[in-house]
């Protein structure tokens, strides 16, 4: 399966890319297992994405959770909350 992640703001920096296309692996087929997956790739990734940092995802332009199924094709973008005042 193909799809298209985009990464926002501070994740964005972090990573210092603002998204790419991969290719997932067979078995990742939700939100929380693309995270899990890219975070696997350790360093910055590790570190941008790992479970103890506070993010909100979407897919297909729809915020969701991590259980959320992906579809080939698809968009996952990863951002930090983001706080007004």
């Amino acid at each position: 399966m193909h799809i298209e992640l985009r990464f926002f703001a501070s994740v964005r920096e972090a990573l210092g890319v603002a998204g790419e296309r991969i290719e997932l692996p067979e078995g990742v087929t939700t939100v929380g297992a693309v995270r899990e997956y890219l975070v696997q790739r350790g360093g910055a990734w590790a570190e941008a994405l790992g479970p103890d940092r506070a993010l909100r995802t979407a897919f297909a332009h729809v915020m969701c959770g991590p259980e959320r199924e992906i579809s080939d094709g698809g968009e996952v973008a990863f951002f930090p909350p983001v706080t007004g005042g």
